[in-house]
């Protein structure tokens, strides 16, 4: 390694801890002076520090968002033809930065910083902005079926030109969004931000001297890839394979997520063939197949960490990842396609992922979470003075999965670690609400040896006439969080309006929920799989579960055969208990998923979905999900009149619907 280097250890050590230090002083800037309670309290923001060619080598870990390895921030770079000193871009718009935005939410702004006239790095910030126009508060609406409907696109474009204001594009901006004051209050941190991070980086270069510094920036980088390198190479080669699923896509039918995992040498290469078309809703994510692009890697990285904390956090790590995500399929649509949900896609990545490489390394990775990071938003009226309100209650998580050796994380899910609790009192001190029930939900986590972390469980009420409330990336609400390796699946999410009232209903996925004063909504998060079998844990930790009322002594009896009499463990009868059903159980059954899934891949099995995605191919991009969809109910009302269907004959059952509908 040492050959590859050009800085020597000790300041390699010291370099990476001064840009460390840097990004995290940058996120705090941030955290400290933003203006919406999903900056200032949910941490949504990110500040990075790129080389000249757009890699990222500074990340932070303690604020923010801290999964951006692998922005693809050259084609932004390259994309203006002169940069000056004072300049700073802003932008949004996926498609025409490359991949580097992913939704019209993130706002970015991209200042270069100089050093005698030359360029040394750039600072990046991003917010998530509570709104950039579109069809309904908050810009993002899982039923957009076009990027138009969802808020205002910005090219990249120079919003300061030589430290002078470009006031027409701010004019632009604040003029097509329902939160103009706050949006430029965020803008402002995240200037703020990048002032501090180009004043730090310049007394790191007159401490160190400009040679030392560049070398150090490519070290840095090379240093992470090296070692994630070697981890690599202890994983076994081969090629490993997993799916999961995004719920309800148009038509009422799971979209698929499948990836096949290839382990050679010190490289990983992630083919996502067999992954649906592009869908007529907003669950797409525009990487545009950049090569270790930062939504398509979390999985792996966060897994490198783990084994390695040391690891300088930063884009070397993805180095050795390649990828291919066809074109117009959901990883790598094609313009216009609607994206503003794409994080509900981008977690379940993350399963799909974190089950491949399960497979690989079957006892170091854990269950699956909650799966979801529903941003529960309210616009409404204030009774009192008669002004709009737009603003974020809270991100519902759930529990994480269970671990080969812990219980999961009750109430927060790993894929969305980043985002952080909104306390009650503030959501209520800013909004007309009331948050009346906000806790643990009991018997939500999937048994197991280690148990899943338990779900959400919140109600909040309304007191403003005609209040609007959207919860995007709501998922697992019929597909549970599996389990490993006998553990058991996790529970699946629900929502109520009016929960106890006569006017009790079921909301399933929201997307616009009117409200009235009075009106109640109440969400019930997924519990995370358990971890081997349940009949293997301590019955001491059960009964400590029941105790903080996060297991019932039902649910102890029937899912972990531990039997209580009175408030104590009866040991003897947990044995017999256990004894008498441990034989009917699987405790080796790799992975759990539960009876929605099992009994949907009864009729639709890998084989046949891939089937459906070949026939799809020689059909004109637009046609294609509306095709899938057709198919796939002509396939399932056969099944259910008991013909049997093979996968042979799906490209003939497509093409007499695509004759059908050209005839008309």
């Amino acid at each position: 390694m040492n050959s590859e280097l050009k800085t020597d250890r000790v300041f390699l050590e010291i370099f990476k801890n001064r840009v460390q230090a840097i990004v995290e002083e940058m996120a705090n800037v941030v955290l400290r002076t933003g203006f919406t309670a999903f900056v200032k309290e949910t941490g949504d923001f990110g500040t990075y520090l790129l080389s000249p060619q757009g890699e990222t080598f500074g990340c932070p870990l303690d604020t923010g968002y801290n999964l951006s390895l692998g922005i693809p921030a050259g084609d932004v770079i390259s994309s203006i033809g002169q940069w000056n000193e004072g300049d700073i871009v802003i932008c949004n718009d996926p498609y025409s930065t490359g991949g580097m935005a992913t939704h019209l939410p993130d706002v970015y702004l991209l200042k270069p910083f100089f050093y005698e006239g030359q360029i040394i790095a750039f600072g990046l910030c991003f917010i998530h902005s509570s709104d950039v126009g579109g069809k309904v508060p908050g810009s993002v609406s899982p039923s957009s079926y076009d990027i138009y409907q969802e808020g205002l696109r910005l090219a990249p474009v120079k919003l300061y030109e030589a430290g002078v204001l470009n006031e027409a594009i701010l004019r632009i901006f604040l003029d097509n969004c329902r939160i103009p004051d706050q949006n430029w209050g965020d803008l402002r941190a995240l200037m703020a931000a990048l002032n501090r991070g180009e004043r730090r980086l310049q007394e790191l270069v007159e401490r160190y001297g400009i040679s030392r510094v560049e070398s150090g920036i490519e070290d840095v980088l090379v240093y992470a890839e090296t070692r994630v390198r070697q981890m690599i190479e202890d994983i076994p080669d081969g090629e490993y394979e997993f799916w999961d699923y995004i719920e309800k896509g148009p038509g009422g039918y799971p979209v698929r997520l499948r990836c096949k995992m290839v382990v050679r040498g010190d490289g990983i290469f992630l083919d996502f063939k067999g992954t649906d078309p592009q869908v007529r809703a907003s669950f797409n994510i525009p990487t545009l197949n950049k090569q270790g692009h930062y939504y398509l890697v979390p999985a792996l990285i966060r897994y490198f960490r783990t084994l390695d904390p040391s690891i300088p956090w930063n884009s070397g790590m993805v180095r050795m990842i390649t990828n291919d995500a066809p074109s117009g399929t959901l990883l790598n649509p094609e313009a216009p396609a609607a994206i503003g949900a794409r994080a509900a896609t981008f977690i379940r990545l993350m399963d799909v992922l974190t089950g491949t490489l399960s497979q690989a390394q079957e006892n170091k990775l854990p269950a699956a979470g909650a799966g979801q990071a529903a941003i529960v938003m309210l616009a409404m009226t204030d009774p009192v003075t008669g002004g709009r309100k737009v603003g974020v209650v809270q991100p519902i998580c759930g529990g994480s999965g269970a671990r080969p050796m812990k219980d999961g994380i009750d109430g927060m899910d790993f894929a969305v670690g980043h985002l952080r609790n909104i306390p009650a009192e503030t959501v209520e001190a800013d909004m007309p609400i009331l948050i009346e029930r906000y806790g643990l939900l009991p018997d939500s986590a999937g048994a197991g040896t280690y148990r899943g972390g338990c779900g959400i469980d919140l109600q909040l009420k309304v007191l403003s006439p005609d209040t609007v409330l959207t919860a995007r990336n709501m998922e697992r609400m019929e597909f549970q969080p599996w389990g490993r390796l006998g553990g058991k699946a996790g529970a699946y999410g629900t929502a109520v309006k009016n929960l106890g009232q006569p006017s009790e209903e079921r909301t399933g996925r929201i997307d616009e929920l009117l409200l009235q004063p009075g009106d109640t909504v109440s969400f019930f998060s997924q519990g995370g799989g358990g971890y081997g079998s349940p009949y293997k844990r301590s019955p001491q930790a059960v009964a400590r579960d029941v105790r903080n009322g996060l297991v019932s002594k039902d649910a102890a009896y029937e899912q972990y055969g531990v039997v209580f009499h009175e408030s104590k463990v009866d040991l003897d009868a947990t044995q017999k208990r256990r004894s008498a059903v441990y034989g009917s159980t699987d405790e080796q059954q790799s992975f759990h998923f539960g009876s929605a899934r099992e009994q949907f891949e009864s009729i639709w099995s890998d084989e046949m979905q891939l089937a459906i995605g070949a026939a799809l191919t020689v059909y004109p991009l637009a046609l294609r999900d509306y095709l899938k969809r057709c198919a796939m109910k002509e396939i399932d009302d056969r099944f259910h009149r008991g013909e049997q269907v093979q996968a042979i004959e799906v490209a003939e059952i497509m093409a007499a619907i695509h004759r059908t509908i050209a005839a008309l």
